[in-house]
């Protein structure tokens, strides 16, 4: 899937766009209106629930980023990535992998998370 890098580069682009408003636009084009996310530590609803999600976790880790980690896969509606989080000096300090599933119009319905390393 063509698409599979683009996605998971917006989606990313979210959850490290600080400013409110630009993440609150960044989180409608990647999600749909009724979009999931779950992962071990959070679940969350729709795009005020999402954003919220993603600035309590820059809230809880200022400066943090994260990257893509690897090449995103997709095929038919879904699409799975890896990222790393980096803290402000570089150090890589998490890793996870995320799968979505995607609606008609390719964005993320449904994201649900893994945590694969955390230091």
């Amino acid at each position: 899937m063509d698409s599979a890098n683009r996605i998971a580069e917006q989606y990313l682009q979210a959850w490290n766009e600080r400013d409110p408003v630009a993440r609150r636009a960044q989180v409608a084009r990647v999600f749909t209106l009724e979009a999931t996310y779950t992962d071990p530590m959070a679940a969350s609803s729709g795009h005020l629930g999402i954003d919220a999600l993603i600035g309590a976790v820059q809230d809880k880790f200022p400066g943090f980023r994260f990257e893509l980690a690897g090449q995103p896969e997709g095929h038919h509606e879904a699409v799975r990535f890896s990222w790393t989080l980096h803290a402000p000096d570089g150090a890589a300090v998490a890793r996870g992998t995320d799968f979505g599933l995607l609606d008609g119009d390719g964005r993320l319905a449904s994201v649900t998370g893994f945590l694969d390393n955390v230091a």
